[in-house]
C-alpha cells in the first residue's frame, strides 16, 4: 500500500469516527454520544437497575454513581474515541425524553483484523421490550459500513440468558467457551464466545423475510 493510499484510508476512518448518534430505524430510539448532560438521567437509572446489572458487569467503583466517577468515565470514552480504540454510546427513547441503556464497540483493530467487541446494557425498567434487539443491528451496520469492519465480538457469562438470547436473535454465531475471561463482579468467570462477520448479513436478512 502507498504511503498516499494509507494516508488517504487513515483519513477517511477518522472521519468516521466523529460519527455522533444514531437513529434506530423504526423506532423512537437514538443512540447519541455519553455527554456530562446525561449525568441525572445516568446515575438515576444506574441506581435503579444495580441489582438488575451488577451480576453481569465488571465490578463497580466506589464512586461510580458520583459526578466525579461520571466524569471519570466521560473521560476514558473520549480518550477511546481520540485513540480508535472503543466508541461508546447511550441509547436515548426520544419520545419519552429518558435515557434506557447504553451500547459500545472496544478493541477496535484495523489492519489484517477489521474487528471489535461489543458490549451493551439496558435500564431494569426498560428491559425485555425489544430494544436492544432492534438497536443492536443498525450498530452493527454502522460497524461494518462506516467503521470498515469485518468481525464484531461478543462474550457473556453462561448464565445470561437473556444476553445470549439477544447475540442469537440478532445472527450472532457461537465460537467457543473460554475460562475464566474476564472479571464480573469481582470474580473472574467463565464466557461463552460470540461473533457476527459482515458476510452473516446476508443470511440474517434472509432469515428474516422468510418469518
Amino acid at each position: 500500500m502507498s504511503a498516499l493510499r494509507g494516508m488517504n484510508l487513515h483519513l477517511r476512518l477518522l472521519s468516521r469516527l466523529r460519527w455522533k448518534t444514531l437513529t434506530i430505524p423504526g423506532t423512537n430510539l437514538i443512540l447519541k454520544t455519553p455527554h456530562s448532560t446525561d449525568f441525572e438521567q445516568w446515575v438515576s437509572l444506574r441506581q435503579a437497575s444495580e441489582a438488575f446489572l451488577r451480576p453481569w458487569e465488571p465490578e463497580w467503583p466506589k464512586d461510580d454513581l458520583t459526578k466525579l466517577g461520571f466524569q471519570r468515565r466521560l473521560k476514558a470514552y473520549a480518550q477511546q474515541r481520540q485513540s480508535g480504540w472503543g466508541r461508546t454510546y447511550f441509547l436515548h427513547d426520544t419520545e419519552r425524553g429518558l435515557l434506557i441503556g447504553g451500547i459500545s464497540l472496544t478493541r477496535i483493530v484495523h489492519g489484517i483484523s477489521h474487528s471489535a467487541t461489543l458490549g451493551y446494557w439496558m435500564g431494569v425498567h426498560h428491559a425485555n421490550q425489544g430494544h436492544m434487539k432492534k438497536t443492536v443491528p443498525a450498530f452493527l451496520d454502522h460497524a461494518f459500513d462506516d467503521l470498515g469492519l469485518n468481525r464484531v465480538e461478543a462474550a457473556c457469562v453462561p448464565a445470561n440468558s437473556r444476553s445470549i438470547h439477544l447475540l442469537t436473535s440478532c445472527g450472532f454465531h457461537k465460537e467457543g467457551f473460554a475460562r475464566e475471561y474476564l472479571e464480573i463482579n469481582g470474580m473472574m468467570e467463565d464466557h461463552v464466545l460470540f461473533a457476527r462477520l459482515k458476510s452473516d448479513r446476508l443470511a440474517v436478512s434472509r432469515t428474516t423475510n422468510r418469518t
